[in-house]
């Protein structure tokens, strides 16, 4: 068993779930994760996509090994500019608006400047609406962007360097609670990111190699299908997706746990692997759990259907509200990174 210093994850987690990442506009978090893995043993790229590949020499290369996980989020691009001068946008990813209504963001504008907003639905102001305008659909053509500049037309915007195809990425709200919660929009999936940056800390600090070569992949576009369908090594044997695991009425997925998923909406993971990890997590006497998830799909598949010939495996820490504002525990943290640890070393 090894030690996870999880004052030091955590605050990996933090600063990474500050960092704006919405798909398709990550590099500034690809590069906060680079500069905060280019200390420990490891050697680094980036692949003609954006994402992030770290290589850990093992004791063996005889059935090399990969984890995955992705930095990109839901978010939004500018899909209108209208007459008012604000925004209608598209949604990037699952991205539902009620979970985001009344919330703060920023508009990475065409000109390189940063815009504050909010967004509402179209005519949000309560002593305006009609009674049948209450509790009116949220779509894409319901809710708007408020800019925070002197705007009232589509020129006006336009002059403020804001055009069609910008990204927007919505507030976080980070909060640590004193008994372990963290709370937070996009812990899907950055806090697998920080996982299994503890894991690697931990096994470092020890003066321990894993058992095989590993390669870890950061990926860029897991919300929209694709983010690793490319970037891992041929010669795999197996590759371990680690990704937020479901909490929710019907599920067995719990905050303080590490959950290994047998099945998901792209059908069931590799039986072998799926065993060898739930005796890890019990030999290692870690809170875990079994779990399916029926609307759920990970970067495993998108491997698989890449045309991957390993097995494949799922596990992660137990989320609440998942693409909703997102909670979990620094021991569901701890639970995860534990059982990275004992599968690298096994």
């Amino acid at each position: 068993m090894v030690n996870i210093d999880i004052t030091r994850t955590v605050d990996f987690l933090e600063g990474l779930l500050n960092v704006p990442s919405p798909t398709g506009d990550t590099a500034a978090a690809v590069e906060y994760v680079r500069e905060r893995l280019a200390d420990l043993p490891l050697t680094l790229r980036l692949t003609m996509k954006g994402s992030l590949v770290a290589t850990v020499e093992g004791e063996s290369s005889s059935q090399p090994r990969a984890l995955t996980a992705h930095v990109d989020t839901l978010g939004a691009m500018v899909k209108e500019i209208k007459c008012n001068g604000r925004l209608q946008l598209v949604a990037l990813g699952g991205l539902q608006w009620n979970s985001v209504e009344g919330e703060g963001l920023t508009i990475s504008a065409a000109s390189g400047q940063r815009y504050r907003g909010s967004l509402l639905p179209n005519g949000a102001s309560a002593h305006a609406l009609r009674p049948d305008d209450r509790g009116a659909t949220r779509d894409d053509a319901s809710m708007e962007v408020r800019i925070d500049a002197i705007t009232g037309s589509r020129a006006e915007t336009e002059a403020l360097g804001i055009r069609v195809g910008d990204f927007v990425a919505f507030d976080p709200r980070v909060e640590l609670s004193e008994n372990g919660f963290v709370r937070s929009r996009f812990l899907d999936d950055k806090v697998s990111v920080a996982c299994i940056y503890g894991a690697l800390c931990a096994l470092a600090d020890a003066g321990l190699r894993p058992a095989q070569r590993t390669t870890v992949l950061i990926s860029t576009y897991e919300e929209v299908g694709h983010g690793a369908a490319s970037g891992l090594p041929s010669d795999l044997a197996e590759l371990v997706a680690v990704d937020m695991a479901v909490v929710a009425p019907g599920n067995t997925s719990h905050e303080q746990a590490v959950t290994v998923c047998a099945r998901d909406a792209g059908g069931p993971y590799d039986l072998a692997l799926r065993r060898r990890l739930e005796a890890l997590a019990e030999a290692e006497g870690l809170r875990w759990c079994t779990d399916v998830y029926l609307y759920y799909r990970s970067d495993g598949e998108a491997y698989w259907n890449a045309g991957g010939d390993v097995r494949v495996g799922l596990i992660g820490p137990g989320v609440d509200a998942s693409h909703h504002y997102e909670r979990t525990h620094v021991d569901g943290i701890e639970n995860t990174a534990r059982l990275i640890a004992a599968y690298l070393l096994s």
